[in-house]
């Protein structure tokens, strides 16, 4: 496997305060996070709070390389309604200021809200428009910040489930500081991991790594589930992958924070060992 830095998201601790966390991440062997914006984990509205997240990270010596932007069903930039679409992007635009203070380089959104179905095709580009717009005001924001702003391709039964319709968007986008992350769960689930490294390389900054059994987003470390990870891993080295993969593991194990990182690092080892 080529030496590409493998770090990991604090959303496996997502119902534990950041605070808690951060020295157990290193001293389980992880000197690379991507910051999990729930707000039990960290709420990225509190500036104070935000502003000891960062100094803290700092003083043990993390590489805060990526923030994961809120998502839920609420937060919808695609929103044909106009007060919707612009509260979400305004939540959108706090998070990242907020990723910003943490001293990360990249934030990773979610281009559709977590709303499953596909409308009619009228509607749909409508609101593959107002995605657009949304993106690209969002991006602006992010190049004031010195942030790249990563797509990431959404799992299957939601709206923007296609890689072709990130694709649409990033077609769109008006600034250079806009890439992609590949989830090779939602990948997987969409049956779409074969081919989408080739779909999304020229624009692939960083890849969420999780497996799964074909039946749930279970986000199991890679190895547990079924999907294929010498194609994977073949594929990124074809394609002259030059980013970083971020663990993005469940939160099955709760508080027992020496099972999850024994997980982790046992994930780790697995990809670092796969023979291409």
């Amino acid at each position: 496997m080529s030496d590409w830095p493998i770090g990991i998201s604090t959303g496996c601790f997502y119902q534990s305060d950041i605070l808690d966390i951060l020295e157990v991440v290193r001293d389980g062997g992880f000197s690379m996070i991507e910051v999990c914006s729930f707000p039990k984990h960290l709420d990225y509205h509190d500036d104070a709070k935000v502003k000891v997240a960062a100094r803290r990270i700092r003083e043990v010596g993390l590489d805060p390389f990526s923030f994961h932007a809120p998502f839920a069903d609420h937060i919808d930039i695609t929103s044909l309604d106009d007060e919707i679409k612009k509260k979400s992007v305004k939540e959108l635009i706090k998070a990242a200021e907020a990723a910003a203070t943490l001293g990360v380089k990249h934030i990773v959104l979610h281009p559709g809200p977590e709303r499953e179905g596909r409308p009619p095709a009228e509607e749909f580009y409508d609101h593959l428009e107002r995605a657009c717009e949304s993106v690209n005001t969002v991006a602006k924001r992010c190049d004031e910040l010195g942030l790249i702003l990563l797509l990431e391709n959404m799992l299957p039964h939601l709206l923007f489930g296609r890689t072709r319709d990130m694709l649409y968007i990033m077609g769109s986008a008006e600034s250079d500081n806009v890439g992609t992350c590949l989830d090779t769960g939602h990948a997987h689930l969409a049956g779409d991991l074969a081919s989408v490294v080739h779909k999304l390389s020229s624009h692939l900054r960083m890849v969420h790594v999780n497996d799964n059994r074909g039946d749930s987003d279970a986000h199991l470390p890679p190895g547990e589930g079924h999907v294929d990870w010498r194609q994977v891993l073949s594929q990124l080295e074809h394609w002259n992958f030059r980013g970083a993969l971020i663990l993005e593991l469940s939160g099955r194990h709760g508080e027992n924070y020496h099972q999850a990182m024994s997980e982790a690092r046992g994930a780790r080892d697995y990809l670092s060992h796969m023979t291409l």
